[in-house]
């Protein structure tokens, strides 16, 4: 059965707005969104760490659920962001879910003693953090011996509240294929890969989940969508509400999409609630009236 339709809010982790992020959250979580997704550029001066952002949000909330969009996996040993992701889902009762990405800026990686990988390394690199996540989360002693993270012992704990979802933030066919084969879920966003280019990956994704006994229905398929809902129609990503609704029921019905994340160009609170009081309600109203006998 195919997962139903998700949406929620970006917010940043900008040091001098985390006013505006507790804001931003309360609307996702007051008006029935599913997602609070904030990056993760630990070299950024002007951010707050996603990790502990993300702790104190989920205190002041009672139902949506977060995500690093995406865990810096270069600066974060999957050991410890294995424990990191569990700790925050015990405390905020199973509202965490932990997207990784292998890293995209190794000059600033390197500058904070992190690795610098090609491309190749950094997946699999990634490759062998899934793995690790995964059996530290089942709570029983291992070892793993990769080239990438040797863990000669590891007596994980504590085991999360619910079953995290495992998510990667990939652009390309090789990283679309291990997300398919290994992965819960993909986020990525319309900047990096557009409309078009979704039907060249969705479909990498869902071969290789069959090809590893997986039910492809069962990824979560993320799309952060960054825009602006104005008066007046532009393109898909900048227009009024009827031009939103239309757009992402057009990537849910075409594209294969099945949740998806706003991330407003300006204005971020009036655009959020926009988002959440006007467009969701019409999307959810059109894929209802398409579902229909």
């Amino acid at each position: 059965m195919p997962l139903p339709v998700r949406f929620g809010l970006n917010v940043d982790p900008h040091s001098a707005g985390l006013p505006a992020a507790a804001q931003i959250t309360a609307i996702a979580d007051t008006t029935g969104l599913d997602y609070v997704g904030i990056q993760d550029h630990p070299y950024n001066a002007d951010f707050v760490d996603t990790f502990t952002l993300i702790t104190w949000l989920a205190a002041q909330t009672e139902n949506v659920s977060f995500f690093p969009n995406v865990a810096n996996l270069p600066l974060r040993p999957p050991a410890m962001l294995a424990q990191q992701a569990a700790t925050i889902d015990v405390l905020s009762q199973g509202r965490f879910e932990l997207a990784l990405g292998a890293g995209a800026f190794f000059d600033p990686i390197a500058g904070m003693g992190g690795p610098h990988r090609t491309t190749g390394q950094a997946r699999a690199a990634l490759g062998e953090a899934i793995d690790i996540i995964r059996a530290s989360w089942a709570g029983q002693p291992f070892a793993h011996a990769g080239e990438h993270y040797p863990l000669p012992g590891i007596r994980p704990g504590p085991r999360p509240a619910h079953d995290i979802g495992l998510w990667l933030g990939v652009i390309g066919p090789c990283s679309a294929h291990l997300l398919g084969a290994k992965a819960d879920g993909w986020s990525v966003s319309n900047g990096y890969v557009p409309p078009e280019r979704l039907n060249q990956l969705n479909p990498i994704i869902t071969d290789a989940a069959h090809q590893a006994g997986r039910d492809p229905e069962q990824i979560t398929r993320l799309y952060n969508v960054m825009g602006t809902i104005t008066d007046t129609d532009h393109d898909l990503f900048n227009g009024p509400v009827t031009r939103w609704s239309d757009t992402l029921t057009t990537l849910h019905t075409d594209y294969g999409m099945n949740a998806f994340v706003f991330w407003p160009s300006g204005d971020r609170e009036r655009q959020s609630r926009l988002f959440a009081e006007l467009v969701v309600p019409a999307v959810r109203a059109n894929l209802k009236a398409l579902s229909a006998p």
